[in-house]
């Protein structure tokens, strides 16, 4: 099968880029880079959208063929959710990517930004069949607030996205089994952080299991009791940790602006 998504039709770009996308494309660079960083990236596969502010249906991708340390703000593509690209672009965005972030952003309201990686940690553990146990405080975040969807192949169907936003329901974190991971912010930073601690929790229950055959776990109203305070009343998650977070990138390479 062909991975690069056939736009259906190419919009034209109307006035100038407002300052508002402009910010977006440079979070969503960043993020993109910071992914590479850690590690995280997948040679040129996985995906990172952002949604374009002021243009309801509308978001940001990334190029597909180019690895995540090469994304910068002004190569990123703008796509609707229809699958039409807008403006010019010359590189082309992955089909499974459009379709799977497509259909989360046409779903979830609250979805600024859709996060999908494949990451080895989190793949491993959503092919345990208990999935991510709370033996952590990073884990125990992500407690009645983890979704996971079973795995359907390939090919990502209209189908399929509508049975992976029903397995979502209303969480911002998911484990696509034997896939990979997925979490969905109010903003970029949110999505972010929420991804920073899914992959360190998976990680944790790995390290801890090794040699194991069971984990020792909090009783269950401590679980309960520290999930409520790490969920903290559904609080936006992120703002102190992306400052710094971009500090560090400006350090290394600022080209993310570019």
């Amino acid at each position: 099968m062909s991975f690069t998504h056939q736009p259906e039709r190419r919009i034209a770009a109307t006035g100038a880029m407002s300052d508002d996308e402009r910010a977006v494309r440079i979070d969503l660079a960043a993020a993109y880079r910071l992914v590479a960083l850690n590690g995280w990236d997948d040679v040129v596969y996985t995906h990172i959208s952002a949604s374009v502010p002021g243009e309801p249906g509308r978001f940001l991708i990334n190029p597909f063929g180019l690895a995540f340390d090469e994304v910068c703000a002004s190569n990123l593509v703008k796509i609707d959710i229809d699958g039409n690209v807008i403006g010019e672009s010359e590189h082309p965005v992955n089909a499974t990517g459009f379709a799977l972030h497509g259909a989360v952003h046409r779903a979830r309201e609250d979805a600024m930004c859709v996060m999908h990686l494949h990451v080895a940690q989190a793949i491993a553990v959503s092919a345990q069949p208990a999935g991510l146990l709370p033996a952590s405080q990073h884990a125990m975040r992500f407690h009645g607030h983890l979704a996971y969807h079973d795995y359907e192949g390939l090919a990502f169907t209209p189908d399929e996205g509508g049975r992976l936003v029903s397995s979502l329901a209303d969480k911002r974190a998911m484990l696509l089994c034997n896939h990979g991971p997925l979490t969905l912010g109010r903003t970029i930073a949110e999505a972010y952080v929420l991804m920073d601690m899914l992959i360190k929790a998976c990680d944790i229950q790995l390290r801890a299991l090794a040699g194991q055959t069971r984990l020792e776990v909090p009783a269950d109203a401590v679980v309960e009791r520290t999930a409520r305070q790490l969920h903290d009343n559904d609080a936006v998650e992120g703002g102190l940790e992306w400052p710094a977070l971009k500090r560090k990138l400006d350090r290394l390479d600022p080209s993310y602006r570019d």
